[in-house]
Formats: C-alpha cells, structure tokens, sequence
C-alpha cells in the first residue's frame, strides 16, 4: 500500500514572542535551514515524493514562495489551508482527499529529530492496517503525550500527564491506515476546543492495532524560544540524518 507525506504547520507560534509577527514559526531557521526544510528532507530522504503542507491563512504564501512545487526537492507538493487552530487530529482531516486509499505519514514540523524515518516506516509497514507512533525518553515528560508502556507494547497513553507513568514521550511522528480519517469524524473537541491526535492514538490502541518505535538520537520540539535554542545547537553539534 503506499504511503503519503503530511506536515503539519499551522499554529500562530504565539510562544516565540517577536520572531512570529510577520512569519510562521515553521520558517523560522533550525540549523543550516528553515525549520521547515526538516520534515521535507525526512520525507524525501524515505522515498516519500507526494506530500501535504498544512498551514494557516497568514503566512501560506510564503511556504509557497519558498517550496513551490516541491521540484527543487525531488517532491510533488500540495498545500491546504487550515482556517483556524482546531487541532492536530483536525488538521491532518484536510489531507483526506490527498492521502484517499494511502496509508498517511505525519510530521509536525516543529519536530526536529535524528533518526531518519525509514527504519520507522519499515517497522509500521509490517502491520498495513495498524497506526505507528514515535517515542522518545525525555527529562520532563509531563509536557507531552506519556506513552505507558508493558515491554515494548504501548498499553495506554496520557496527554499532559501530571503523574507521568514512564518517560516516554509520544514525539510528532505519526502512521496511520486509511480509516483514521472516518476515526477523525467521530472525535468530539478536548476542553482546549481541539480535536486530539492522541484520542485518535487511543482508539487504535484499544482495537490492538498500535504500534511504536523508540527514536535512538536526538529530538526535540522547537515551539519555545528554549527549545528553538535548543533545536539549534543539537543540530550543529550532530546534523539529522535523512
């Protein structure tokens, strides 16, 4: 079955303060490159060449500007407008007609990370009708989707946990079959008003079909002005690899 690239850009980066008034924060440089650059190159690093980038109204031309077609990286690119913040479950809905029959692969793009995707996408290929997620053991799990693990099986997971049940973080990397989007549609709003891509990860894990792979370097978000400090210097000490 193949499989289609989604990154999510959206958001307004109201956490970075002044570097967000006239641009998306996902064009904002990590590295050698925009921050974008790094969901792309994993993506086309995998062989992935057909890819959706979602973004809000204020600054979708200027991803256009900058990735056009997705000729110069070895890509065909399509762009969907999210109108308003409504969630990662809710943004990844507009890629249901681009991804229709495909399993779906999901970047958020302020995730910035080491590992390449292919050893992932191999895994989750092993099991076409389960959905995929990335891990990662972090120092302040709290701040994230905590994965509960039984060995190496993900047995429950916890958005924001205030008492953690491991150190494992679900990071912004997600695989999901073709029936997440009918799974999307029966999600009702969080108390934030989004509809949460862990509700969606939950669902698949009480039908038994989830699965997960642990990332061995680096990673971190860069939606803070720390982290974004911090996504810098992971990658001028040891650039990703793709």
């Amino acid at each position: 079955m193949s499989i289609r690239g989604v990154i999510l850009a959206g958001g307004k980066g109201t956490r970075m303060g002044e570097l967000t008034k006239v641009t998306n924060k996902h064009l904002l440089p990590v590295g050698p490159w925009p921050m974008v650059y790094h969901p792309l190159k994993k993506f086309t690093g995998a062989g992935l060449q057909d890819i959706l980038l979602v973004s809000g109204t204020e600054h979708m031309g200027d991803f256009v500007e900058l990735l056009g077609s997705g000729r110069d990286h070895n890509c065909r690119l399509t762009y969907r407008v999210q109108d308003e913040a409504g969630g990662i479950a809710q943004a990844l809905a507009l890629g249901e007609h681009f991804c229709s029959g495909s399993r779906t692969c999901v970047l958020l793009g302020d995730n910035i990370f080491r590992d390449p995707l292919v050893p992932l996408l191999e895994k989750a290929n092993s099991r076409p009708d389960w959905a995929w997620i990335g891990l990662k053991q972090v120092p302040d799990p709290g701040r994230y989707g905590v994965a509960e693990l039984k060995g190496d099986m993900v047995i429950g997971i916890e958005e924001k946990a205030t008492n953690p049940k491991s150190d494992f973080a679900v990071v912004g990397i997600y695989v999901y079959p073709p029936d997440v989007f009918s799974i999307i549609k029966t999600l009702k709003p969080s108390g934030r008003g989004e509809l949460e891509i862990t509700d969606v990860n939950n669902y698949y894990l009480k039908q038994g079909r989830l699965g997960s792979s642990v990332l061995e370097g680096y990673w971190t978000d860069a939606g803070t002005l720390d982290s974004l400090d911090y996504a810098n210097e992971l990658v001028r000490k040891e650039p990703p690899r793709f």
